[in-house]
């Protein structure tokens, strides 16, 4: 266990606020804490244990932490009370008795009881803390050197627990601490020690207590002598803020233009909060993303030359009986597994601190082991590590010697900060080496998308994708765990990387996305796919399109083929669905304009009267430059008169549109009940192989009752 990973830890740690009695147990376990440290640093000179118990109690209960109190040694301080704030959290956190009040009283004052108080029944300890003594001269250059670091860091804490903020997590910097602390063997050791020494609190393992998030409570603020109020953090999740997409006019906005959407990480991400007992976060839930997350059986061209085939329903709206909906769907062509080119993959793994959870490192590894099994044997895996500084694990490995790649797996351990950047840029300059000509040619991120070391803002993470992408080199982008899982840096990268981007919650969502679905995952037939759909105005007043709000495009943008879409594997399928409001319809919401046109000249032509709109795709072969187009007109001979004429697919379809809508707390669904949705489900669920359609009706009865909460 490396002191990295122990900071790392520890310093996302700040103690609850105790009831009296347990603050003076905590206090107690924190002496305890520096005993066991006592050997393995180096303590200032003096009063070394009165200037530990003042300088304890300070850090731990005083926002202010006065900085007379780091003089001296602020490397030894620095060093021992993460380990004392650790034993705070798990001794408070049940309020379990640990020592009797003669034994408070002895550990308090070691040999001076009569200073310190002993606390009792409703009443809370109040130490006075003793000022330590100045360092001698002769160390006065370490010690002016030690006090300064310590101080800035000190300051930077005082301001974080001094804002009112709960967005935000009272925490030390770990790159800071270890700077501080310098690594040191005996610091490990020390620390080790402590964490050995904590009771854990029952049903939860010391790993997990851990890694649990803590923020600083809003309010009220705590007073500048007073105890730091805590309150756990629900999480610290990165979603994109995506407001959904508003009814529009087709005399005003004929037009909408988006980008393909293949990916699935918002489904499994939906599942994961349901089954752990919480609504999702509304922005946690594209809807698009959703749908496209079950396979469906839409009809599929007959060979590779033209890679789509197109096909439109429009039917009544189950939620709302005055419009309709136009689904269009499309399927990708499937390669034969006998056909598939050779794959050149390079693992990028997330091996950092932050990865040290059951659902995350572990579940990791055993997802690329099943994703290796798959492979062929002329295929190559490379493997590249980050966590501070990236490293090459494995150098390119044809499958054939499988136990050698599976065993570079075995052996990787997390600890340390998070370099994403600097892994990047390794993986694809790995990618690029051992580049299979007309092959498959991708780099496979996966993380919990911490990255908070180097360039680690979306943008900076953004340019450096978009640079390597003209190097041929898809990306997968697969997401771990929870906590902080960062699901907007996931999503930004795959989007501007020739990529895409799923969510592993489990071992049976590795199986569907690297197995089952290998074919769409791995392997391109178009990039830069775009949609465009025009609106007949002589028929449609407006229009919604249900999900993709982070991939809409400007309309000039789907006639210029240097604006970066989305891509399609072998096999994908992609769904997209309009609610339409024909014209005359009681739901129309907006006023006809007073001095508009009743129609444009180009749709007035009478041989058009009959469309209700026009489809367009755009698509580009891999590794080409100038896309191809496909046109789909949508006529009165694509609809059906009712829900149930509608094909099974389809309304299996809708009834998970209906489901993300409503998650996503739209308007149009607040009075389409959740058993509503099940009972559509249901009914269209048809022949499922894998049991997945049979898991979405559990998901919605699940949603049905927690929000009956």
């Amino acid at each position: 266990m490396t002191v990295d990973k122990e900071l790392e830890k520890l310093s996302r740690l700040t103690p609850p606020a105790p009831d009296p009695e347990a603050r003076a147990r905590a206090l107690a376990a924190a002496m305890q804490a520096f005993d066991t440290a006592e050997n393995n640093v180096q303590a200032p000179q003096g009063n070394a244990k009165g200037w530990r118990q003042s300088s304890i109690i300070n850090w731990i209960w005083s926002p202010a932490m006065n900085k007379k109190f780091l003089a001296g040694s602020a490397l030894a301080t620095l060093l021992v009370i993460p380990a004392a704030g650790y034993l705070t959290i798990e001794l408070t956190r049940n309020g379990s008795p640990i020592v009797d009040q003669t034994e408070i009283a002895g550990n308090l004052s070691r040999g001076e009881a009569s200073k310190q108080p002993v606390a009792t029944a409703g009443q809370p300890v109040t130490v006075t803390p003793e000022i330590p003594p100045q360092a001698p001269a002769e160390n006065g250059p370490l010690t002016e050197q030690s006090v300064a670091d310590a101080q800035g860091l000190q300051d930077k804490e005082s301001q974080n627990l001094a804002k009112p903020d709960a967005g935000r997590t009272s925490e030390f910097d770990a790159d800071d601490i270890a700077a501080l602390t310098n690594k040191s063997e005996s610091s490990a050791a020390a620390l080790g020690a402590a964490k050995r020494s904590a009771p854990a609190a029952p049903g939860i393992a010391p790993q997990q207590q851990l890694a649990e998030p803590m923020a600083v409570a809003p309010s009220p603020a705590p007073p500048a002598d007073g105890p730091i109020q805590i309150q756990r953090d629900p999480g610290r999740e990165r979603f994109a803020n995506a407001a959904a997409n508003p009814i529009k006019s087709v005399a005003t906005d004929p037009v909408s233009t988006f980008s393909a959407d293949v990916d699935s990480a918002s489904y499994s991400f939906v599942r994961r909060s349901l089954t752990g007992g919480a609504m999702p976060d509304p922005q946690s839930v594209r809807v698009e993303e959703m749908i496209n997350y079950f396979p469906y059986d839409w009809p599929g061209p007959d060979n590779a030359d033209q890679p789509f085939k197109a096909t439109v329903t429009v039917m009544p709206t189950p939620w709302n009986r005055d419009t309709e909906l136009m689904h269009v769907a499309i399927k990708g062509y499937d390669i034969a597994p006998a056909t598939t080119p050779r794959a050149n993959l390079v693992f990028l793994i997330d091996v950092s601190g932050s990865m040290d959870e059951p659902d995350k490192l572990p579940l990791l590894k055993s997802a690329f082991r099943l994703l290796v099994n798959r492979l062929k044997a002329d295929d190559t895996v490379s493997i590249v590590t980050y966590a501070g500084n990236a490293g090459t694990v494995l150098a390119p490995t044809r499958v054939a010697e499988k136990s050698k790649i599976l065993s570079a797996i075995d052996g990787l351990e997390p600890g340390g900060s998070t370099g994403g950047a600097e892994g990047i840029e390794a993986a694809y300059d790995l990618a690029k080496q051992a580049f299979v000509k007309d092959g498959v040619n991708r780099v496979m991120l996966a993380t919990d998308g911490d990255f908070n070391v180097g360039p680690s803002s979306d943008e900076d993470l953004k340019r450096i994708i978009e640079e390597k992408r003209k190097d041929g080199i898809f990306l997968t982008v697969l997401g771990f765990g929870r906590g902080n899982l960062n699901d907007s840096l996931m999503q930004t990268l795959a989007q501007n990387g020739n990529g895409s981007a799923a969510y592993i919650d489990t071992l049976a969502e590795a199986q569907k996305t690297l197995v089952e679905e290998a074919g769409s995952t791995l392997f391109p037939i178009a990039s830069d796919v775009k949609f465009q759909v025009e609106f007949n105005p002589e028929r449609i007043a407006e229009y919604r399109l249900i999900g993709y709000e982070t991939r809409a495009l400007n309309r000039e943008d789907f006639n210029n083929d240097r604006v970066d879409a989305g891509d399609i594997g072998s096999g994908h399928s992609v769904t997209a669905i309009y609610e339409i409001t024909p014209k005359g319809s009681p739901a129309v919401m907006n006023d006809d304009l007073r001095y508009g046109d009743k129609a444009p000249a180009e749709t007035a032509d009478a041989a058009r009267e009959d469309e209700l709109a026009f489809v367009k795709m755009r698509y580009k072969r891999p590794g080409e430059d100038k896309s191809t187009l496909i046109t789909t007109p949508v006529n009165d001979s694509n609809a059906v008169a009712a829900v149930d004429a509608a094909p099974q697919d389809v309304r299996f379809s809708v009834a998970v549109a209906a489901f993300g809508q409503k998650l996503s707390r739209i308007a149009a669904l607040d009075s389409y009940s959740y058993q509503a949705i099940a009972d559509l489900a249901a009914a269209s669920r048809g022949t499922d192989s894998f049991g997945y359609r049979s898991d979405f009706l559990g998901l919605v009865r699940l949603a049905d009752g927690l929000s009956q909460r």
